[in-house]
């Protein structure tokens, strides 16, 4: 069936590899990716709701908390249409101009919640580092320019290594190793010169990814130091429980993140599946887990969602 696929395509369109070896099974797998995505769906909706809708929530805290679900929502959703239509024979190819869109909503995304959970790491370290005058550095007009300037940067500087791919000759065989498209999937189909997309490229992973890893590094080392200065044992086992969910949330996003960078650089010997498997996990597990974590992790949220549902309160 691949050969035959390959043969057919256009020039300007690629194949979506799917599950390699897991053909037959498609409609089977489509039960627990659907399940999944509705899950992200429903999570992260249940979340904005929960903090729309309780005025004690509308905290700094939480409004960084609401940029992180709607980032999450957007995520899934950028990749739902290609995977499940795989599932269910509905996509086998996807056209140039619809791959790059794609990749350039996926890794915008990517670097948006990275930003984010800088974001929000900051306002950890004013809330313990600097406790009296948190509600005078986190003013609503603070935290709104704050999200203007994650969009920004999320947003324009991506476009210039995303629109050069609209101009590269593709002259490999079209064949994406995952069920969406990614900018090293399809560079690596190039045969024109791609220096400008891979030290561009590199420029963003850098400035974006690894700067808000290292600076987030920065401020919960500073936290500590301040947390290990309080006397009182239980009022620095409180100010460690509120750091809790948003460390979970940098774990759960980067951790996916170094193990499909690991899979590209240096798992060449590896099942594609593996690839594709990774490839999920980058783009599912964080929008997945971060309403758990926070439902399960923040008591105000727990209690809200147990009131949602008709739950009596712990």
């Amino acid at each position: 069936m691949s050969a035959i696929s390959i043969s057919n395509l256009s020039s300007s369109s690629f194949l979506l590899t799917g599950f390699p070896g897991l053909e037959a099974y498609y409609l089977w797998l489509s039960i627990p990716f659907s399940s999944v995505y509705a899950m992200v769906f429903l999570g992260n909706c249940m979340v904005l709701h929960v903090i729309r809708t309780e005025s004690s929530l509308h905290q700094p805290m939480f409004y960084f908390l609401a940029m992180l679900a709607l980032t999450d929502l957007c995520v899934g959703m950028s990749s739902v249409h290609t995977v499940l239509g795989i599932l269910w024979g509905f996509i086998q190819e996807i056209s140039l101009d619809s791959c790059i869109a794609q990749s350039y909503f996926i890794h915008g995304l990517s670097f948006m919640e990275s930003s984010v959970l800088l974001a929000m790491a900051f306002d950890r370290y004013i809330a313990i580092c600097n406790p009296l005058r948190y509600s005078s550095i986190l003013t609503n007009d603070k935290i709104v320019k704050i999200g203007v300037a994650i969009l920004c940067r999320s947003s324009l500087l991506i476009p210039p290594v995303i629109i050069r791919l609209k101009f590269l000759s593709y002259c490999r065989p079209h064949v994406l190793s995952h069920s969406f498209c990614l900018h090293q999937d399809l560079i690596r189909m190039a045969c024109s010169d791609i220096r400008f997309n891979s030290i561009y490229g590199l420029f963003l992973v850098i400035s974006n990814l690894l700067l808000d890893a290292v600076l987030i590094i920065i401020s919960y080392t500073m936290i500590l130091h301040a947390v290990l200065a309080i006397a009182s044992q239980e009022e620095r086992l409180k100010s460690l429980q509120t750091c809790v969910s948003h460390i979970c949330a940098v774990l759960v996003f980067y951790i996916p993140i170094i193990g499909l960078t690991m899979v590209h650089r240096f798992g060449k010997h590896l099942s594609p599946l593996v690839h594709v498997l990774m490839g999920n996990i980058y783009i599912l597990f964080p929008p997945l887990m971060n309403p758990i974590i926070y439902s399960i992790k923040t008591q105000q949220i727990r209690r809200r969602v147990q009131r949602l549902f008709c739950l009596k309160g712990t």
